[in-house]
Protein backbone atom coordinates (compact mmCIF):
# COMPACT_ATOMS: atom_id res chain seq x y z
CA UNK A 1 0.00 0.00 0.00
CA UNK A 2 1.68 3.79 -1.19
CA UNK A 3 0.50 5.20 1.83
CA UNK A 4 -1.40 4.12 5.20
CA UNK A 5 -4.26 6.66 5.46
CA UNK A 6 -5.26 5.32 9.09
CA UNK A 7 -2.02 5.54 10.31
CA UNK A 8 -1.48 8.75 8.95
CA UNK A 9 -4.00 10.43 10.11
CA UNK A 10 -3.30 9.20 13.76
CA UNK A 11 0.13 10.27 14.32
CA UNK A 12 0.14 13.11 12.25
CA UNK A 13 4.14 14.58 12.36
CA UNK A 14 4.28 17.42 14.17
CA UNK A 15 4.05 20.29 12.33
CA UNK A 16 8.14 21.63 11.94
CA UNK A 17 8.80 25.36 13.06
CA UNK A 18 8.97 26.91 9.81
CA UNK A 19 10.89 29.82 11.01
CA UNK A 20 13.80 27.42 11.85
CA UNK A 21 16.41 25.91 8.82
CA UNK A 22 15.81 22.66 10.66
CA UNK A 23 12.21 22.57 10.30
CA UNK A 24 12.27 23.90 6.93
CA UNK A 25 14.77 21.02 6.03
CA UNK A 26 13.26 18.18 7.42
CA UNK A 27 9.46 19.47 5.97
CA UNK A 28 11.31 19.44 2.48
CA UNK A 29 12.85 16.11 2.78
CA UNK A 30 10.24 14.63 3.94
CA UNK A 31 7.87 15.76 1.08
CA UNK A 32 10.43 15.27 -2.00
CA UNK A 33 10.26 11.66 -0.37
CA UNK A 34 6.39 11.23 -0.61
CA UNK A 35 6.21 12.57 -3.78
CA UNK A 36 9.04 10.12 -4.88
CA UNK A 37 6.45 7.12 -3.58
CA UNK A 38 4.00 8.73 -5.25
CA UNK A 39 6.07 8.66 -8.72
CA UNK A 40 6.97 5.23 -8.21
CA UNK A 41 4.08 3.87 -7.68
CA UNK A 42 2.26 5.57 -11.00
CA UNK A 43 5.14 3.67 -12.81
CA UNK A 44 3.80 0.54 -12.05
CA UNK A 45 0.65 1.65 -13.11
CA UNK A 46 -0.62 0.04 -16.68
CA UNK A 47 -1.41 2.98 -17.90
CA UNK A 48 0.19 5.93 -15.46
CA UNK A 49 -0.49 9.53 -15.19
CA UNK A 50 2.59 10.87 -15.30
CA UNK A 51 4.42 11.49 -18.29
CA UNK A 52 7.25 13.48 -17.61
CA UNK A 53 8.88 15.65 -14.87
CA UNK A 54 11.08 18.27 -14.59
CA UNK A 55 13.72 16.87 -13.04
CA UNK A 56 13.89 20.07 -10.53
CA UNK A 57 10.21 20.10 -10.05
CA UNK A 58 9.45 17.88 -6.85
CA UNK A 59 12.15 20.25 -5.31
CA UNK A 60 10.92 23.64 -6.44
CA UNK A 61 6.91 22.05 -5.69
CA UNK A 62 8.75 21.06 -1.91
CA UNK A 63 9.92 24.12 -1.18
CA UNK A 64 7.70 26.36 -2.25
CA UNK A 65 4.91 24.70 -0.27
CA UNK A 66 7.18 25.24 2.94
CA UNK A 67 9.23 28.76 2.47
CA UNK A 68 6.00 30.57 1.66
CA UNK A 69 3.15 28.33 3.42
CA UNK A 70 0.44 31.40 3.26
CA UNK A 71 0.60 32.36 -0.57
CA UNK A 72 -1.94 31.07 -2.40
CA UNK A 73 -0.81 28.43 -4.68
CA UNK A 74 -1.84 28.69 -8.61
CA UNK A 75 -1.30 25.48 -10.71
CA UNK A 76 -1.92 26.20 -14.98
CA UNK A 77 -3.38 23.54 -16.89
CA UNK A 78 -3.25 23.71 -20.83
CA UNK A 79 -3.33 21.26 -23.11
CA UNK A 80 -5.10 20.70 -26.90
CA UNK A 81 -8.32 20.72 -27.45
CA UNK A 82 -10.19 17.66 -26.69
CA UNK A 83 -7.19 16.45 -24.73
CA UNK A 84 -8.81 16.14 -21.43
CA UNK A 85 -8.01 18.77 -19.37
CA UNK A 86 -10.93 19.96 -18.61
CA UNK A 87 -13.07 16.41 -17.68
CA UNK A 88 -9.40 16.08 -15.53
CA UNK A 89 -9.95 19.23 -13.72
CA UNK A 90 -13.43 18.85 -12.69
CA UNK A 91 -12.25 15.41 -11.28
CA UNK A 92 -9.41 17.14 -9.54
CA UNK A 93 -12.13 19.82 -8.06
CA UNK A 94 -15.05 17.03 -7.21
CA UNK A 95 -12.19 15.01 -5.60
CA UNK A 96 -10.40 17.78 -3.29
CA UNK A 97 -14.19 18.38 -2.47
CA UNK A 98 -14.51 14.99 -0.97
CA UNK A 99 -11.78 15.11 0.51
CA UNK A 100 -12.40 18.90 2.04
CA UNK A 101 -8.78 19.62 0.11
CA UNK A 102 -8.63 23.85 0.08
CA UNK A 103 -9.13 23.69 -3.84
CA UNK A 104 -10.34 26.46 -6.24
CA UNK A 105 -11.25 25.60 -10.37
CA UNK A 106 -11.32 28.87 -12.62
CA UNK A 107 -11.67 28.08 -16.68
CA UNK A 108 -9.59 30.06 -18.89
CA UNK A 109 -12.61 29.72 -21.72
CA UNK A 110 -14.76 32.01 -19.87
CA UNK A 111 -11.85 34.79 -20.31
CA UNK A 112 -12.45 34.25 -24.55
CA UNK A 113 -13.17 38.14 -26.22
CA UNK A 114 -17.12 38.73 -26.49
CA UNK A 115 -17.79 38.58 -30.19
CA UNK A 116 -21.02 38.63 -30.27
CA UNK A 117 -21.28 41.64 -32.56
CA UNK A 118 -19.01 39.93 -34.74
CA UNK A 119 -20.81 36.33 -35.27
CA UNK A 120 -24.06 38.49 -35.89
CA UNK A 121 -22.45 40.44 -38.52
CA UNK A 122 -21.29 37.13 -40.45
CA UNK A 123 -24.11 34.82 -39.56
CA UNK A 124 -22.77 32.11 -37.08
CA UNK A 125 -19.02 30.65 -35.59
CA UNK A 126 -18.57 28.70 -38.56
CA UNK A 127 -18.51 31.68 -41.18
CA UNK A 128 -17.10 33.98 -38.79
CA UNK A 129 -14.34 31.12 -38.42
CA UNK A 130 -13.76 30.50 -41.94
CA UNK A 131 -13.50 34.35 -42.40
CA UNK A 132 -10.07 34.65 -40.59
CA UNK A 133 -11.05 34.79 -37.10
CA UNK A 134 -8.58 33.33 -35.02
CA UNK A 135 -10.49 31.92 -31.91
CA UNK A 136 -7.58 30.51 -29.73
CA UNK A 137 -5.00 33.27 -30.42
CA UNK A 138 -3.73 35.23 -27.59
CA UNK A 139 -5.55 38.52 -29.23
CA UNK A 140 -9.18 36.41 -28.76
CA UNK A 141 -8.62 36.27 -25.00
CA UNK A 142 -9.26 38.84 -22.33
CA UNK A 143 -5.25 38.27 -21.54
CA UNK A 144 -5.53 41.55 -19.02
CA UNK A 145 -8.63 40.76 -17.06
CA UNK A 146 -7.65 36.99 -16.83
CA UNK A 147 -4.03 38.24 -15.58
CA UNK A 148 -5.19 40.90 -12.76
CA UNK A 149 -7.93 38.29 -11.23
CA UNK A 150 -5.06 35.47 -10.99
CA UNK A 151 -3.22 38.34 -9.24
CA UNK A 152 -6.09 38.64 -7.10
CA UNK A 153 -6.13 35.04 -6.28
CA UNK A 154 -2.90 34.76 -5.59
CA UNK A 155 -3.01 37.20 -2.53
CA UNK A 156 -6.14 35.97 -1.13
CA UNK A 157 -8.75 38.04 -2.95
CA UNK A 158 -11.58 36.55 -4.53
CA UNK A 159 -12.98 37.32 -7.91
CA UNK A 160 -16.26 37.31 -9.67
CA UNK A 161 -14.75 35.71 -13.49
CA UNK A 162 -16.32 36.67 -16.10
CA UNK A 163 -18.62 34.07 -18.04
CA UNK A 164 -18.31 32.95 -21.76
CA UNK A 165 -21.81 31.46 -23.46
CA UNK A 166 -20.83 28.44 -25.70
CA UNK A 167 -24.28 28.62 -27.35
CA UNK A 168 -22.88 30.15 -30.26
CA UNK A 169 -23.49 33.15 -29.40
CA UNK A 170 -20.41 34.95 -28.44
CA UNK A 171 -21.21 36.56 -25.57
CA UNK A 172 -19.36 37.21 -22.78
CA UNK A 173 -21.14 38.25 -19.11
CA UNK A 174 -18.69 40.20 -16.83
CA UNK A 175 -18.51 39.54 -13.29
CA UNK A 176 -20.28 36.34 -13.31
CA UNK A 177 -18.73 33.99 -11.98
CA UNK A 178 -17.24 33.67 -7.60
CA UNK A 179 -14.21 32.12 -7.70
CA UNK A 180 -12.56 31.77 -4.30
CA UNK A 181 -9.06 32.32 -3.24
CA UNK A 182 -8.47 28.91 -2.01
CA UNK A 183 -4.62 27.53 -0.74
CA UNK A 184 -4.39 25.59 -4.14
CA UNK A 185 -6.42 27.21 -7.68
CA UNK A 186 -6.48 24.92 -10.60
CA UNK A 187 -6.24 27.42 -13.74
CA UNK A 188 -7.39 25.68 -16.71
CA UNK A 189 -6.84 26.48 -20.54
CA UNK A 190 -4.94 26.84 -23.51
CA UNK A 191 -4.15 29.94 -22.43
CA UNK A 192 -2.66 29.09 -19.77
CA UNK A 193 1.13 29.27 -21.14
CA UNK A 194 0.48 32.21 -22.90
CA UNK A 195 3.00 35.32 -22.49
CA UNK A 196 2.54 37.20 -19.73
CA UNK A 197 0.10 34.06 -17.94
CA UNK A 198 2.54 31.57 -17.78
CA UNK A 199 4.94 33.26 -15.38
CA UNK A 200 2.10 33.44 -12.96
CA UNK A 201 1.72 29.85 -12.17
CA UNK A 202 3.89 27.90 -9.43
CA UNK A 203 3.46 25.23 -11.27
CA UNK A 204 2.79 24.17 -14.96
CA UNK A 205 1.11 21.15 -16.29
CA UNK A 206 0.93 19.98 -19.81
CA UNK A 207 -2.33 17.51 -20.38
CA UNK A 208 -0.73 15.23 -23.65
CA UNK A 209 -3.09 12.85 -25.78
CA UNK A 210 -2.94 10.52 -28.34
CA UNK A 211 -3.79 11.96 -32.05
CA UNK A 212 -6.64 9.37 -32.75
CA UNK A 213 -7.92 9.63 -29.15
CA UNK A 214 -8.00 13.12 -29.12
CA UNK A 215 -9.68 13.34 -32.59
CA UNK A 216 -12.39 10.79 -31.67
CA UNK A 217 -13.33 12.90 -28.26
CA UNK A 218 -13.29 15.95 -30.67
CA UNK A 219 -16.05 14.59 -32.64
CA UNK A 220 -17.84 13.06 -29.66
CA UNK A 221 -17.87 16.39 -27.94
CA UNK A 222 -19.53 18.02 -31.22
CA UNK A 223 -21.53 15.83 -31.31
CA UNK A 224 -23.09 16.76 -27.74
CA UNK A 225 -23.16 20.04 -28.47
CA UNK A 226 -24.95 19.07 -31.92
CA UNK A 227 -22.85 19.97 -34.40
CA UNK A 228 -22.47 17.56 -37.32
CA UNK A 229 -19.68 15.47 -38.07
CA UNK A 230 -18.39 17.28 -41.06
CA UNK A 231 -18.07 20.61 -39.28
CA UNK A 232 -16.39 18.60 -36.54
CA UNK A 233 -13.78 17.75 -38.49
CA UNK A 234 -13.46 21.03 -40.24
CA UNK A 235 -13.42 22.50 -36.86
CA UNK A 236 -10.82 19.90 -35.81
CA UNK A 237 -8.13 20.41 -38.64
CA UNK A 238 -8.73 24.36 -37.15
CA UNK A 239 -7.77 23.39 -34.04
CA UNK A 240 -4.44 21.26 -35.23
CA UNK A 241 -3.19 24.07 -37.16
CA UNK A 242 -3.90 26.63 -33.82
CA UNK A 243 -2.09 23.72 -31.82
CA UNK A 244 0.86 23.99 -33.53
CA UNK A 245 1.29 27.68 -33.33
CA UNK A 246 -0.24 28.73 -29.86
CA UNK A 247 0.29 25.36 -27.46
CA UNK A 248 2.43 22.77 -28.42
CA UNK A 249 5.85 25.14 -28.27
CA UNK A 250 4.39 25.41 -24.75
CA UNK A 251 4.99 21.44 -23.54
CA UNK A 252 8.62 21.77 -23.19
CA UNK A 253 7.88 24.96 -20.68
CA UNK A 254 5.90 22.59 -18.57
CA UNK A 255 7.31 20.84 -15.11
CA UNK A 256 4.51 17.75 -15.56
CA UNK A 257 3.14 16.36 -18.48
CA UNK A 258 0.06 14.53 -17.81
CA UNK A 259 -1.75 11.64 -19.68
CA UNK A 260 -4.30 12.85 -20.25
CA UNK A 261 -6.04 9.25 -21.29
CA UNK A 262 -5.51 7.87 -17.88
CA UNK A 263 -8.20 6.89 -16.15
CA UNK A 264 -10.26 9.38 -14.20
CA UNK A 265 -10.46 7.30 -11.18
CA UNK A 266 -6.68 6.51 -10.92
CA UNK A 267 -6.96 10.24 -10.89
CA UNK A 268 -8.63 10.70 -8.23
CA UNK A 269 -6.73 7.81 -6.23
CA UNK A 270 -3.31 9.98 -7.16
CA UNK A 271 -5.10 13.06 -5.83
CA UNK A 272 -5.96 11.18 -2.49
CA UNK A 273 -2.37 9.91 -1.88
CA UNK A 274 -1.10 13.86 -2.48
CA UNK A 275 -3.32 15.10 -0.13
CA UNK A 276 -2.53 12.54 2.71
CA UNK A 277 1.14 13.04 2.57
CA UNK A 278 0.70 16.79 2.10
CA UNK A 279 -2.36 17.42 4.36
CA UNK A 280 -0.82 18.07 7.89
CA UNK A 281 1.64 21.10 5.69
CA UNK A 282 -0.90 22.81 3.28
CA UNK A 283 -3.26 24.45 6.18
Amino acid sequence: MLIDKQQNTKDKIIKPDFSTKTGREFLAFYLQTKFKQILQYDKKNENPIFKEINPNFISKFSRRLIENPQKKFLIGVTGESASGKTTICKQVKNTSIALDFPLEFLSIDNYFNDISDLIKKYGNFDALRDNGYDVDSPESFQLDLLKEDLTKLSQGESILAPQYLINGTGISVPKSIPISSEKFILVEGMAAMYKDIKDLFDVKIYIDIDPKIQKKWFIERAAKRNQSEENAIKHFEYVNNAAEKYIRPSKHEADIIINGASSLDYFSQIIEFIHTATNCFIS
